[in-house]
């Protein structure tokens, strides 16, 4: 079997719509994470703390704060596995340099301050001045029934494939696999999931 076959149906990509918020996003990854512990049983963990999901980035469009990012991060950390944490993306800067200052922090187990202190790039983060990431006024087009389908979906799908892909390294079933043409876990495919599952009902 060709080498780029072994993984095959085993990634997990949830796509989520403009304005998420700390709450809503906490609903999704904290269960799916668990999900894919319980499912790939890591050995360790790489995680990639990219920037541009917090607020008024200039590229992104999610809404998240400090603290709903970095309780993404000390919920990876929990679980106790070997962990390499990585910078990532993110286009406004004195997020960034906020983002990745906290989130040392955190992990380290340092208290920061708030106040930001003065240094030779302090014109950089006013007109506060301090550790936090506000959120933007903007709506969360995430409802709870987008929340609570796209979990349920990476769960059947998680279940549905035979093993661990350390250990089984066979093609998956095509149950497991994505959805010709879509992501997997994408509104769309939620939908004719959805649509399937009503159509069984009825019959």
């Amino acid at each position: 079997m060709p080498f780029s076959d072994c993984g095959y149906g085993y990634s997990v990509n949830v796509d989520v719509d403009d304005g998420v918020d700390d709450e809503t996003y906490g609903r999704m990854f904290k269960p799916i994470l668990q999900s894919c512990i319980d499912h790939y049983r890591p050995s360790a963990i790489v995680m990639q703390c990219g920037a541009d999901s917090l607020a008024n980035d200039r590229l992104g469009s999610f809404n998240l704060t400090l603290n709903g990012h970095g309780d993404c991060v000390q919920t990876v950390a929990s679980y106790g596995l070997p962990t390499l944490f990585l910078g990532g993306g993110g286009y406004t800067p004195r997020n960034v340099s906020k983002c990745w200052t906290y989130e040392t922090a955190l992990l380290a187990g340092t208290q920061l301050s708030e106040e930001i202190p003065y240094n030779g790039f302090y014109e950089f983060f006013g007109p506060d001045y301090t550790l936090s990431v506000l959120p933007s006024n903007c709506q969360n087009m995430n409802t709870d029934r987008q929340i609570e389908d796209k979990v349920r979906m990476v769960t059947e799908r998680l279940r549905s494939l035979p093993n661990a892909p350390g250990v089984a390294h066979g093609r998956t079933n095509l149950d497991a696999a994505p959805i010709a043409g879509k992501d997997m876990f994408s509104d769309s495919a939620v939908a004719e999931k959805r649509d399937e599952e009503a159509d069984v009902a009825m019959d």
